[in-house]
């Protein structure tokens, strides 16, 4: 049997650049600001903590390579979108924002909070900690959901 475009089932215009940015805002979120900076440069915590170091570190590794998948999907997603139609920016960066946003929130609420898996710093009051992680979080997502509705009518 060949595969024809016909054969293909449609996307609706838009979703590409929405799933790309949102999967590029993710991975970012994931691989530059959590896993570079808090586990890497300040080595504040690693994706795993509960149990010994070299564990800790394996489970780095594992969430490095998940996360930078994240990152290249969405760049795919985007070039594959900008050969099918105009790239509306606006909504790309909306949905980059969104996406931030989202996984910053699912890792504070489940990973942190739910599951235990990890806390942003030890041996410090973590109120402040989880304030600014989980209140950055909040507006990023805020920002993009908003930008996302503005710019879905010229989409």
């Amino acid at each position: 049997m060949t595969s024809t475009a016909a054969s293909v089932p449609a996307v609706r215009p838009g979703r590409r650049l929405l799933a790309s940015g949102l999967l590029f805002g993710a991975g970012v979120a994931a691989s530059v600001i959590d896993l570079l900076i808090f586990h890497l440069l300040l080595q504040w915590h690693h994706f795993y903590d509960l149990s010994t170091l070299e564990v800790a570190l394996a489970a780095d590794g594992l969430f490095h390579a998940v996360a930078w998948g994240m990152t290249v999907a969405g760049l795919f997603l985007l070039a594959d979108a900008a050969r099918r139609e105009r790239i509306a920016w606006g909504r790309w960066w909306g949905a980059v924002l969104a996406g931030l946003g989202g996984f910053q929130l699912l890792d504070a609420a489940v990973l942190h909070k739910l599951l235990g898996l990890h806390q942003i710093r030890y041996d410090v009051d973590l109120l402040p900690y989880d304030l600014a992680w989980s209140g950055s979080a909040v507006i990023a997502l805020v920002v993009g959901v908003v930008i996302l509705r503005r710019t879905r009518r010229r989409a």
